[in-house]
């Protein structure tokens, strides 16, 4: 899928200078920061999920916990 990313111009030149550091194309640059993005925040929301319904169960222990 193509795409189109808008970036400012600060940003281009950050991205440019990275990619010379790395000895990679830009574009591997972009789609390794998009996959760490999603890998992350799939985590976080999986977590986040498992919190909210496990952490009622053991509410009461952890108060104790706590103490």
């Amino acid at each position: 899928m193509a795409m189109t990313l808008r970036l400012t111009g600060e940003d281009s030149a950050a991205l440019e200078r990275q990619a010379a550091l790395e000895g990679c194309s830009q574009q591997q640059i972009v789609v390794r920061a998009i996959r760490q993005y999603v890998e992350r925040t799939s985590r976080r929301t999986l977590l986040d999920s498992v919190l909210h319904s496990e952490l009622p169960r053991y509410a009461e222990a952890l108060e104790r916990l706590g103490k």
